[in-house]
């Protein structure tokens, strides 16, 4: 719902920011990997319950993620990078809630598991709509320059990225918000099968 307005804000700082790494002759696909590598630190710094270390690993995948797209609108847009590029964001998305499970399993367990959950139902829909889309060449006008259609919805990444900050920032009450941000996810699912089929239906 938010990431119109998040991509219009860092548009600007992602795009020099790119030029430069260009100018190092850097790949948007290095920069994606080297992104997922350090988000990844951020699961043995939350199971040791260093929550802040986490967000900062967390906030660093994240601008990565930024760098490599606006990096590659500069080279040039490619399937494999795409592929990549989701695949990896799946993962981490998923790594957090499985690092504050690992971190308190008495307290997180299932609202840690409710969530993963939730995230298969709006990356499954996402990912099922953008297949077909992409069979029927129908175009996204909202998001022209990506390599995959990305079907909007209540969450999305800006959404996410500001539930692990609570998370992160409030972890006594992670089984709360995970349970509110799952119930969200699961409206976006629901409302994205429902748009997505009648899309399909009447192409």
């Amino acid at each position: 719902m938010l990431d119109k307005l998040a991509i219009k804000l860092i548009k600007v700082p992602l795009t020099q920011g790119a030029k430069k790494l260009n100018n190092l002759n850097i790949t948007p696909n290095q920069i994606t990997l080297f992104g997922f590598i350090l988000g990844c630190f951020a699961l043995p710094a939350l199971i040791f319950e260093h929550y802040l270390i986490a967000l900062a690993f967390i906030i660093l995948n994240r601008i990565f993620d930024g760098l490599d797209g606006a990096l590659a609108r500069i080279q040039g847009i490619t399937d494999a990078g795409g592929f990549l590029d989701i695949s990896l964001d799946f993962l981490f998305y998923s790594l957090i809630p499985f690092g504050f499970i690992l971190a308190n399993p008495s307290n997180n367990a299932v609202a840690g598991a409710f969530l993963i959950y939730a995230f298969i139902g709006t990356g499954s829909s996402f990912l099922a709509f953008a297949v077909m889309a992409s069979k029927r060449k129908i175009e996204n006008p909202i998001y022209k320059n990506k390599s995959l259609y990305y079907m909007s919805g209540l969450t999305e990444g800006t959404e996410t990225i500001l539930f692990f900050f609570l998370f992160c920032l409030f972890p006594q009450h992670f089984s709360l918000l995970a349970y509110i941000f799952g119930s969200a996810c699961w409206f976006t699912t629901i409302t994205r099968i429902y748009s997505g089929f009648n899309t399909l239906k009447s192409s």
